[in-house]
């Protein structure tokens, strides 16, 4: 468990996790309305070197952004359930060159690549509870690193 104690301290961490997240690599943001998904992902993009304006694709689904390392930003809370998650294509993304994030990524857990950073966010005030569960050995350095870092 990270526990983040204010905005400052998200921006720091997400900063430092784009910073050392790969081409390639799939990061699932869960957490209720108003936790710091999106908050998260800004920061992230910051460490990737994006200078865009970052903004949820709650309505579009997915936004790319371009840099260093590219960002799609994918938003599956206005999924239907039902939905068939192949047809839209993430696949794409997750086997890209770029990071892809992916908000409320519990609703397509079945999608999902072998290999994916898990991140779900408690939020309570200005503070962040992140609990983050690693699925492959993909993210076994940047494990280290976090937990050097952030220690949990």
């Amino acid at each position: 468990m990270i526990s983040l104690n204010n905005l400052n301290e998200t921006e720091k961490f997400g900063i430092f996790l784009g910073e050392n997240l790969n081409p390639g690599d799939v990061v699932c943001l869960n957490g209720d309305l108003g936790s710091g998904k999106t908050t998260l992902t800004k920061s992230i993009a910051k460490g990737l070197g994006i200078d865009d304006y970052v903004t949820s694709p709650t309505f579009t689904i997915v936004n790319e952004y371009y840099g260093k390392t590219d960002l799609y930003h994918i938003d599956t809370y206005r999924l239907d359930e039902k939905i068939d998650v192949d047809y839209l294509g993430f696949d794409e993304y997750f086997y890209s060159d770029g990071v892809t994030i992916v908000e409320w990524a519990e609703k397509i857990r079945d999608a999902l690549p072998e290999e994916y950073m898990e991140i779900n966010i408690k939020s309570h005030d200005d503070k962040r509870d992140l609990e983050i569960n690693y699925l492959g050995n993909r993210f076994d350095k940047l494990k280290e690193k976090l937990d050097e870092s952030f220690g949990n």
